[in-house]
């Protein structure tokens, strides 16, 4: 029996958050027991009910231990395990110090760590991601081995850490189509015009997620007189920006912000096609979760490189008044998709 410990930092609303739930539902808890140290209680998803898993709950670190080098942060921590023999120890999260810390920390064999961004891209894109980053730069040697959810990603990780001597194993999100499809036949209060395009995203209103970006292009679609309607679930630090920007845009009518949905997936099986223009991405998820449903997607070029196989768009207003309202959708299990992520948590995970 392989044990295993994983560090993530909260199970909060984020595509994080639910990749690590997704992952736990999928495991083969025969073969392994898992331990997953949470430094937050609230919890947005539900959680598998397992003999051989445990969910530990411990305080978070001091904020300002965030602007310690990782060396001296490590130091001054113990061990949150108790001393516990694991097999492997993952950092999950990949951005928090007590994620690293206590996979760093923990008496295991092997050290892994999650990459979900491009970063790359977020180092040239967010300014507080660059400060902690000149902090936490010191953790990437101390880990035996990296999981990356897109082959996308790769190459600038190894760039931006020097890390070249340890394997990198591209593993995408895996996507519980189980639950995708049970949860979507719920009742939900959402009534669409079925004589209009009806579109929608779901995501963090953040600025990696470039919604900013996507409203210019649903408005040359309204101009050009097609009849639609965009749906947004989500919410984030932007969605002030993001409503005075609509409301500029004259996109009032077009345009509903959903807010945070437990269950999303009634209001994505309702629509006609998904649009994502993210500035970048570890992978994206939500494309995944709506191509399960059947949907049409409509997303940016630059998001190629993180989703193979999946076509994208240099211009999505001009995809967008091209589009046609499909018919019967069709379910996609992404059975050969999930397989061959789960074979490789196996081997990376030596299970």
């Amino acid at each position: 029996m392989k044990q295993i410990a994983i560090f993530q930092s909260d199970l909060r609303v984020g595509g994080i958050q639910k990749a690590l739930v997704n992952i736990l539902n999928e495991i083969d808890y025969s073969r392994c027991a898992v331990d997953v140290y949470l430094f937050d209680r609230e919890c947005f998803f539900d959680l598998p009910r397992h003999d051989n898993l445990t969910i530990r709950f411990l305080p978070p670190m001091l904020p300002f231990v965030r602007l310690l080098y990782f060396d001296l942060a490590l130091a001054l921590s113990g061990d949150v395990t108790g001393g516990k023999e694991y097999d492997v120890a993952v950092d999950f999260n990949s951005y928090r110090q007590e994620c690293s810390v206590g996979a760093v920390k923990a008496n295991a064999k092997k050290r892994v760590m999650w990459i979900h961004n491009d970063v790359e891209i977020k180092l040239a894109n967010e300014p507080k991601y660059r400060i902690l980053w000149h902090f936490f730069k010191g953790k990437f040697r101390r880990f035996d081995a990296f999981a990356a959810v897109s082959p996308g990603i790769i190459a600038g990780f190894r760039r931006k850490t020097g890390v070249t001597d340890k394997p990198i194993v591209p593993i995408p999100n895996h996507i519980d189509t189980g639950e995708i499809f049970r949860k979507a036949r719920l009742p939900v209060d959402l009534t669409v015009d079925r004589s209009k395009l009806n579109l929608c995203s779901m995501g963090r209103i953040c600025h990696q997620k470039g919604y900013d970006l996507l409203m210019p292009q649903l408005a040359k679609v309204r101009d050009a007189g097609k009849p639609f309607h965009f749906y947004l679930i989500g919410d984030g630090p932007d969605r002030g920006a993001l409503e005075a920007q609509i409301a500029s845009l004259g996109l009032t009518d077009h345009v509903t912000l959903l807010g945070n949905q437990a269950n999303p997936f009634p209001y994505l099986d309702r629509m006609d096609g998904f649009v994502l223009t993210s500035r970048y991405e570890g992978q994206g998820m939500v494309i995944w979760e709506a191509k399960a449903l059947g949907l049409p997607l409509y997303i940016s070029k630059n998001l190629e490189p993180y989703n193979p196989g999946i076509r994208g768009y240099e211009d999505i207003a001009a995809a967008l008044l091209a589009a046609e309202k499909p018919g019967e959708k069709i379910y996609d299990d992404l059975s050969a998709y999930n397989a061959a992520i789960s074979d490789s948590i196996r081997a990376l995970l030596e299970l």
